[in-house]
């Protein structure tokens, strides 16, 4: 048992609170949980259980200009045709989410949340058009370059698919970062070290967006998820599609390189 959970609101307990689950039994959501106080320890609550001001936007933001520019960067024989298409749409949106809400994520907005949802759907869909035709032109031999544009061209793939899951696990964890901002969902999907170590962490942290792209990145490197665990069935799902992906990309590119250099 982690200190600082066996007693928190949904993840033991339910010291009187409705959980998800009981709110769910009765047609309604549970209304975003308001605790101020200390954990029951003397220790005031940790931000990740409680209300608060809610992160920035534009680390997540710039996240997206650099998969856009990684994208554009790929020949075109890797790109979704037209290639200007999938990154009109992301900057079209990631614009339009800035706009409307451009300070701090602690707005919950069905639209916007669909926006950003459509925004990292789009990122994928480019990301993962790039990483099938990479694959197909290395086993088929078919417009391979040499072993030295084969490195570039997969690691800015790779790179951009560590951006993208970044970008979903920042989206999809305990409902989003404006869910997370209002502490809407008591049970959250990804279990970072901090949670499970409050006396060594500052009351005031709770996952943010480099996190979830520290996540994303040792995922990618490690193809196992290394000190963040994943909770709920669908993290559990995407870490295994991504460090699939990131498996196969690395060992084909590697493969081929090694075997364009004899």
């Amino acid at each position: 048992m982690f200190p600082g959970l066996e007693n928190g609101p949904g993840l033991g307990a339910h010291n009187g609170r409705m959980t998800d689950d009981d709110a769910a039994a009765e047609g309604r959501q549970e209304p975003p949980r308001r605790d101020h106080g200390n954990d029951g320890g003397g220790r005031p609550l940790p931000a990740w259980r409680r209300p608060t001001g809610g992160e920035h936007r534009y680390p997540a933001a710039f996240a997206v200009l650099v998969a856009v520019a990684l994208q554009l960067s790929v020949p075109a024989h890797l790109a979704l045709h037209p290639r200007w298409v999938l990154p009109a749409v992301e900057l079209a949106l990631v614009g339009v989410l800035a706009i409307a809400n451009p300070g701090r994520i602690n707005r919950e907005s069905s639209r916007l949340r669909a926006l950003g949802l459509a925004l990292v759907a789009a990122a994928s869909l480019a990301t993962a058009w790039s990483a099938g035709l990479l694959a197909w032109s290395i086993v088929t031999g078919h417009g391979a370059p040499s072993a030295v544009g084969l490195i570039i061209n997969g690691g800015a793939i790779w790179l951009t698919n560590v951006i993208v899951f970044a970008l979903w696990y920042w989206e999809l964890d305990s409902g989003g970062p404006a869910a997370r901002a209002n502490a809407r969902r008591a049970h959250p999907d990804f279990l970072f070290p901090q949670m499970g170590m409050p006396h060594l962490t500052h009351h005031d942290w709770e996952p943010r967006f480099i996190d979830y792209l520290y996540l994303a990145f040792t995922n990618s490197t490690a193809f196992s998820p290394t000190d963040v665990m994943p909770l709920s069935r669908w993290a559990k799902l995407t870490m295994m599609s991504q460090a699939a992906v990131s498996f196969l990309v690395v060992l084909l590119v590697i493969a081929r390189a090694v075997n364009a250099l004899r």
